[in-house]
């Protein structure tokens, strides 16, 4: 378990899909590009924040490229990317993961995704149901991390077969990078105690997470393993709760029902468990949105994967984020639209409320904060506030 005066991690988001100001709408959108991506990640960089989830699919720029290319603008920022079991050769994948590791200077961490689309998939190339895909995973896993660790790997699997596998440059991170993973299916948690260091969530309600987490650290406690845990979610803090509730409300406002029920209708094919759980939060209602306190689902109406958003004034996101915390959540990856000005808003609006975890060997110097305008006739600071 975790508590309030423990450090957390706080992760933000990079947009390779669009980014904008409503949702389901090309209203308000915004151009994202090379420059956008890099103005999102040397802010996130300077505000302090731990790291940034890159999304995979075939809807998200290249998580990888994007990754190598953003990287060399930032000094401190960690960067999450996926690797997909199935789409890629362990070995191959061991190659690419210790070079990035290395440029970047151990700051490499690794998004492991087993699910998603059954069509995307296919298009992909995958043609496996759900458990096989998991099967896949387990096997990818084991080779994947053993190259990692400087290990010559010979394995004969169902899925996989490698002889002689050997990368020659290890990563900078010792033994690897962590491994990172999200999936509420029995397959899924079943992997995850075996292999992964941080297993994540979907903001769901604080009692389902806690039934989940129960599970899985259960699980990994019989099989002498210990795994640690985050949560994705949305992130909507103005300086009122009012003021929350109608950002909210705006994200949404040009939402039409043939788009929600469209939407509703592509994320109901997948068998991905974690996004069912997602989905029955609101039912694809819009009267229905507020699923616990402060917890809003909103943008699952339109968005898979993580569809929930914390919102409120400062201290309310501050506390629900401690409330999950003391659930043993030490890892938040948050994001709001648009990702360039709500990354600062959380940063300057709920940093100082939380214990977040110190960037090693780096020392920030403090900043010129003001007076604004024109200088003080009598030329003094007025006293921080």
């Amino acid at each position: 378990m975790t508590s309030a005066n423990d450090d957390l991690k706080i992760l933000w988001f990079l947009p390779t899909s669009g980014d904008g100001h409503h949702l389901g709408t090309t209203l308000g959108g915004r151009d994202v590009d090379f420059d956008y991506l890099r103005e999102i990640a040397q802010a996130t960089d300077r505000l302090g924040y731990y790291g940034v989830l890159l999304p995979t699919g075939r809807n998200c720029e290249d998580s990888w490229v994007i990754a190598s290319a953003v990287a060399p603008w930032t000094r401190q920022l960690r960067y999450l990317v996926a690797v997909r079991p199935g789409l890629q050769s362990p070995t191959v994948a061991a190659r690419m993961t210790a070079t990035l590791d290395r440029l970047t200077g151990g700051r490499l961490l690794i998004n492991i995704v087993t699910g998603g689309d059954a069509i995307e998939n296919r298009g992909d190339g995958v043609f496996l149901d759900h458990d096989e895909r998991y099967e896949v995973t387990r096997e990818f896993l084991n080779v994947y991390g053993d190259l990692l660790k400087g290990e010559a790997v010979n394995v004969e699997g169902k899925h996989i077969t490698i002889e002689d596998g050997r990368i020659l440059y290890p990563p900078a991170q010792d033994p690897r990078p962590a491994f990172y993973f999200g999936g509420s299916s029995e397959a899924g948690i079943d992997v995850a105690v075996d292999t992964v260091d941080k297993y994540l969530t979907w903001g769901e309600p604080p009692d389902q997470v806690a039934e989940k987490i129960g599970r899985v650290r259960k699980l990994a406690e019989q099989r002498g393993r210990t795994v640690s845990f985050g949560i994705r979610l949305h992130i909507i803090v103005r300086q009122t709760n009012d003021a929350a509730w109608q950002a909210a409300d705006a994200l949404i406002e040009h939402l039409t029902d043939e788009t929600i029920a469209s939407a509703q209708s592509i994320l109901g094919r997948m068998d991905s468990v974690g996004q069912q759980r997602m989905s029955q939060l609101h039912g694809g209602r819009r009267d229905r949105l507020e699923v616990s306190p402060n917890l809003w689902a909103g943008v699952g109406l339109v968005r898979g994967g993580a569809g929930t958003a914390l919102v409120g004034d400062p201290q309310t996101v501050a506390a629900r984020i401690r409330e999950y915390q003391a659930l043993g959540i030490d890892t938040f990856i948050l994001s709001g639209y648009p990702h360039l000005e709500e990354a600062y808003r959380f940063a300057e609006l709920v940093f100082p409320l939380l214990n977040l975890t110190p960037h090693a060997g780096i020392q920030r110097s403090r900043a010129n904060t003001g007076p604004f305008g024109e200088p003080l006739g009598s030329g003094h600071q007025p006293p921080r506030a």
